[in-house]
C-alpha cells in the first residue's frame, strides 16, 4: 500500500528552508533574479537580499553568475526564495562567487561528509595547497586554488573521496605532496 522508494543517488535537489546552496543566475526579471539550484524549479532572489543593497545601490549580478545563498522560503506549494544575508543583514560569506574557480557536482552524501565539523578530508587537502572552497547543500562545490592545475587536483581528490577509504585518501595525498 503507500510504500515508495527513494533513490539514494537522487538527481534533483529538493530545497529546504535554511539550506546554503550554490545557484546559477539564469535570468533577471525586474527586481528579481532567477537561479538554477538543481531543483525542479528555479529559485528567486531579490536584488534587495544582498548586504547593503538599496533601490539606488543594486548588486552587480549578471546572468551566468554563481551565487552562494540561503533559502528563506522552501516548501512544495511556493517557489523557493533565496537571500544572501543572515538575520542581522550581514553577508556572512554569502553573495556572488568569484569568476575564476571550478564548479562541479557531487552526491549529497559527500556534501554532508564535507560539511561535518572537523572534516578530515578538508583538513588534509588544506595541507596540500591553499584554496577557496564553497560547498552547497544542493550537491554543488566551487573550488579555486592558485593555479588551474592545483584547482583540478583538488576537484579530482574531492570527487574521488566518495569512493575512497580514509587510508586510500591519505596514500593518494601523500603521493601528491611528494612524501
Amino acid at each position: 500500500g503507500g510504500a515508495f522508494w527513494v533513490d539514494s543517488q537522487q538527481k534533483r535537489y529538493v530545497p529546504v528552508k535554511g539550506d546554503h546552496v550554490i545557484g546559477i543566475v539564469t535570468a533577471k526579471a525586474g527586481d528579481v533574479f532567477r537561479l538554477d539550484v538543481g531543483g525542479s524549479e528555479p529559485a528567486s532572489l531579490s536584488y534587495l537580499a544582498f548586504e547593503g543593497a538599496t533601490k539606488r545601490n543594486r548588486p552587480n549580478v549578471q546572468v551566468g553568475d554563481l551565487i552562494y545563498g540561503q533559502f528563506v522560503v522552501a516548501n512544495k506549494d511556493m517557489e523557493p526564495e533565496m537571500v544572501c544575508i543572515d538575520s542581522s543583514g550581514k553577508s556572512s560569506g554569502m553573495g556572488i562567487i568569484g569568476q575564476d574557480g571550478f564548479l562541479f557536482k557531487v552526491s549529497l552524501g559527500l556534501i554532508r561528509k564535507l560539511l561535518a565539523p572537523k572534516c578530515e578530508i578538508i583538513q588534509e587537502l588544506s595541507q596540500l595547497y591553499p584554496f577557496e572552497l564553497v560547498i552547497g547543500m544542493n550537491g554543488r562545490i566551487w573550488v579555486k586554488a592558485k593555479t588551474v592545475q592545483q584547482t583540478l587536483i583538488i576537484v579530482n581528490i574531492l570527487e574521488a573521496c566518495e569512493y575512497m577509504t580514509a587510508e586510500q585518501r591519505k596514500q593518494a595525498l601523500a603521493k601528491l605532496s611528494g612524501n
